[in-house]
């Protein structure tokens, strides 16, 4: 049952996740999925928002920079409401993990409890344009592998939140996480999300225990090709852009 129930906030939706067994599968592999949390009608509305150009701060043409096909646009402060209480909730939740790698990494970056405080971390490196982003492909669109830095200052978590239907709105168009092993060939995967799902997943690097302590293993994600219709996706980004 799709835990976005009638008159449950966002917030109490996400407090209501089996997140031990959530963040256990981010450590393992990198990334892990996230059951539906927004409903039908919190998508549609999302996918709305794509043709309203006062919501948008800039808008990419991905072919154009040559980082696939499709296009994005970045939300303008202040967020619309749901996008603001996903991002704030959904920081709270990921923050120990984040401190954890950075702990066995042996790195002397700490990222504090709330979302507000880390926003001034970034604001202190000149990063204080908003991330979170709308990502809409058509199809034959795709996403070259990459990795969403945006400054000095990187949250190492980040979501993304399916708005289509799989197999009806669109067809392909499967979320794609690289790692790429030390002295080993790179490991793909292809995820598939339901309507209102997301997927957790590093935003460039996880520690990987090894014979000598933990390492860090680069991570990129992409999409591959949409077959049919049309994909809508929203992106939450913690750290801010310059």
């Amino acid at each position: 049952m799709m835990p976005a129930a009638r008159g449950l906030t966002i917030t109490e939706r996400i407090n209501r996740l089996d997140w031990q067994s959530i963040l256990e599968a981010v450590n393992a592999e990198g990334f892990a999925t996230v059951p539906p949390l927004l409903s039908a009608q919190e998508c549609s509305e999302l996918r709305l928002m794509y043709g309203v150009r006062e919501r948008f701060r800039s808008r990419v043409e991905m072919a154009r920079f040559r980082f696939g096909v499709g296009e994005y646009k970045y939300f303008a402060a202040p967020l619309p409401p749901i996008v603001a209480e996903l991002r704030c909730s959904l920081y709270r939740c990921v923050v120990p993990v984040a401190n954890h790698w950075m702990k066995v990494l042996r790195s002397g970056i700490r990222f504090p409890p709330t979302l507000d405080d880390f926003l001034d971390q970034c604001r202190r490196s000149g990063q204080n344009k908003p991330t979170p982003l709308l990502l809409r492909y058509e199809a034959g669109g795709y996403n070259c592998l990459h990795q969403d830095l945006y400054g000095e200052v990187v949250f190492p978590l980040q979501f993304t939140f399916m708005l289509s239907r799989r197999n009806v709105d669109y067809s392909g168009g499967e979320f794609l996480m690289l790692e790429q092993r030390p002295r080993a060939q790179s490991k793909c995967e292809a995820i598939s999300l339901d309507l209102g799902a997301a997927v957790l997943f590093a935003t460039r690097y996880r520690p990987v225990r090894g014979t000598r302590g933990f390492h860090r293993v680069t991570l990129r994600h992409g999409l591959s090709r949409v077959h049919s219709g049309q994909r809508f996706a929203l992106g939450i980004i913690f750290h801010d852009a310059k």
